[in-house]
């Protein structure tokens, strides 16, 4: 049986989540999972460079410690999985994003997390940099699950959205038609403006379950003034990230807004999310929505999009017999698999490439 490992760390920066899997068809083997949480002092230098503060030492320092936790998350999933790391065929690393900016004059995206250190590390051929080939063609270089999302989770006959509720959200359109295209793109934030306006706030990392938002009311004006912003109207393709929707992002906006209670600020956040996210999706009747990633988590959030997103059905990605906290992770490896195998790991109509490419650069071990 061939496995592979996945390997993600997203915008929220707290940790990395490993997967050791196996594919069959459209069934996905979960063999097993760990999450490593990034230590408090590596969490606040990456956090700094996502915002441009910080040096071309702190760039390669943190290059080389991110891959040492990366490596180290890989060993511990395959030692849980009681797997020979000779089984493993390769790593499929992310990395950690530091900087996203796929519209400017020269466009890029920056992940750091050596995947040199992983492979030496490991004794196991690592895929990373999977976003740049994209860029290249033209593309923004993000979503990349889309492809993932289609091979796995699409039904024909059954229109389904899959809703990634990450640092920042993103949705894949999968049609009840499977010859017609798949759509997918970045609809804004998800977790990202809620978990830095609660550390800012509170000095806790997240918002547990939207209890601190439950406490606040949604402050409408606030968010019509939020939802003006030029991002949630503009038509895909597109992509975003924390270098867009962070703390400066929410400050500047309640300079108009000044004597709200900090709850109150934090449930018109999340109001945005779902606000956001309904606004945006696909008009299709009958859509099922699966959400996945650590907001599926949030109850309060949940509850806000079921009616938010009204009368499409919500659901999780658990129905589709994938844990919601796994499924970027697993989509890493499938393309460290599809990589390997000469295949394209990209949708054009997703990311706005000029074609199918294959994507990632190699480590071999």
């Amino acid at each position: 049986m061939k496995a592979w490992i996945g390997l993600m760390s997203g915008t929220s920066m707290d940790g990395i989540d490993a997967i050791l899997v196996s594919f069959s068809g459209q069934t996905i083997l979960v063999h097993a999972t760990h999450t490593t949480t990034y230590p408090d002092d590596i969490r606040r230098r990456l956090y700094n460079l996502s915002q441009n503060r910080g040096t071309p030492d702190d760039v390669g320092e943190l290059d080389h410690a991110v891959g040492s936790l990366f490596a180290l998350a890989a060993k511990t999933v395959i030692d849980k999985s009681g797997f020979p790391a000779s089984s493993i065929n390769a790593i499929g690393s992310h990395g950690q994003t530091l900087r996203h900016h796929p519209d400017s004059s020269a466009p890029f995206s920056l992940q750091i997390g050596d995947p040199t250190v992983i492979t030496e590390r490991t004794g196991i051929t690592t895929v990373a940099d999977f976003r740049r080939r994209d860029l290249a063609a033209g593309g923004e270089g993000a979503p990349l699950v889309p492809a993932f999302h289609e091979a796995f989770f699409s039904c024909a006959g059954e229109s389904r959205c899959i809703l990634n509720l990450g640092g920042i959200a993103n949705i894949t359109h999968l049609p009840a038609d499977t010859n017609e295209p798949i759509t997918g793109f970045d609809t804004g934030p998800a977790n990202a403006l809620m978990d830095a306006w609660c550390m800012d706030q509170t000095g806790r990392a997240f918002d547990e379950d939207g209890a601190w938002a439950e406490e606040g009311e949604i402050n409408q004006a606030l968010l019509s003034d939020l939802l003006s912003d030029a991002y949630f109207s503009r038509q895909p393709p597109k992509s975003t990230g924390t270098e867009k929707f962070n703390l400066e992002w929410i400050k500047t906006q309640l300079r108009r807004h000044p004597d709200l209670s900090g709850a109150d600020v934090q449930r018109t956040l999340l109001e945005l999310t779902a606000v956001s996210v309904a606004q945006q999706l696909p008009q299709s009747p009958g859509t099922t929505i699966f959400a996945c990633g650590g907001g599926a988590k949030n109850r309060i959030l949940m509850r806000a999009l079921q009616r938010t997103c009204s009368p499409a059905r919500l659901a999780s990605t658990d129905d589709l017999g994938l844990d919601p906290q796994w499924v970027e992770p697993a989509a890493f490896a499938w393309l460290a698999s599809q990589t390997l195998s000469g295949k394209p790991g990209n949708v054009p109509e997703v990311t706005g490439a000029e074609g199918k490419r294959i994507l990632g650069a190699v480590y071999y071990a």
